[in-house]
Formats: C-alpha cells, structure tokens, sequence
C-alpha cells in the first residue's frame, strides 16, 4: 500500500512568533534551536523547498555566554577591499561593540544558502535590551531547553 506524501505550499503557513530571553544562553546552543525553528523543522509539515518556519525575537543579546577560550580565541575577519586593508576583531570586542550583529552571521551560517536561506533570515529579530516592540504578536516563550553554563 502506498502513503500520499502533502507536501505543503506558502499560503497553506501559518507562522508562530517565539520569543528568546538570550540572558544565560551558550552562543551556539541558542543559534542551532534559532536555525532549526526558523526553517520549520520543529513541525510536523516541514517541507524544505517552503520557508515555514516561525518569526524569532531574541532579547538581551549582549547578555550571551560561551565557553572555553571563544571570547579572544575566536577571530572575525574582514576585508576593505583596499590593498592590505585586512581587518579582524575577536568575539569579545564585538559582543560589545556589535552583539546584534554575532547572532545573526551565526544563524545565518546555519541556514540554508540561496534565496530561501535569505528569506527565512528576515524572521529574525534581534535586540541588545530586554524591550522588543512585538508585544502585539504574542510571542511563546522558548526557554524549555535553555542552557546555563
């Protein structure tokens, strides 16, 4: 006996909004249960050619945590595009000058690459303070599998 396999399409989403408190949160740990919710492979109907994932609002990003020696191990390039204008700045220096900026090139590295990836990145939010102005969504909290170190 043959099963039918629904393979869902864009009108038939409806997205939840979650909300992150990232105070206590490892780093890595909050963005892979970001990613995985964002794509929509929490629900049953996850189809992944179809961005039916969820809207995340993430608060207090200046407030993660990481372990080991990431804070002046971990080293962000970039490039200036003149002549030895080779930048970098370690994960301590641009938590504090950019922590918004940290959680979302770290999502972003886990979701798809390509037009959908693109799409599902524009669910996320991110602030540095504890206020956010979605209260009118009614985010569900995400804070079952929260991780201290």
């Amino acid at each position: 006996m043959y099963h039918s396999t629904c393979s869902f399409k864009k009108e038939d989403v409806k997205p939840v909004w979650h909300y992150v408190d990232a105070k206590d949160w490892l780093l890595g740990r909050l963005g892979t249960k970001v990613a995985k919710v964002l794509q929509g492979k929490h629900k049953p109907q996850y189809t992944p050619h179809v961005n039916n994932g969820d809207v995340v609002v993430i608060c207090n990003a200046k407030q993660i945590k990481v372990t080991g020696n990431k804070l002046l191990g971990k080293i962000y390039y970039h490039h200036t595009q003149h002549p030895g204008g080779i930048k970098q700045i370690n994960l301590e220096d641009r938590l504090e000058k950019d922590a918004v900026g940290v959680i979302k090139s770290m999502v972003k590295g886990m979701l798809p690459k390509g037009p959908l990836g693109r799409q599902m990145l524009k669910n996320l939010w991110v602030y540095e303070g504890e206020s956010h102005p979605h209260q009118a969504q009614k985010p569900v909290s995400m804070t079952e599998d929260k991780v201290k170190s």
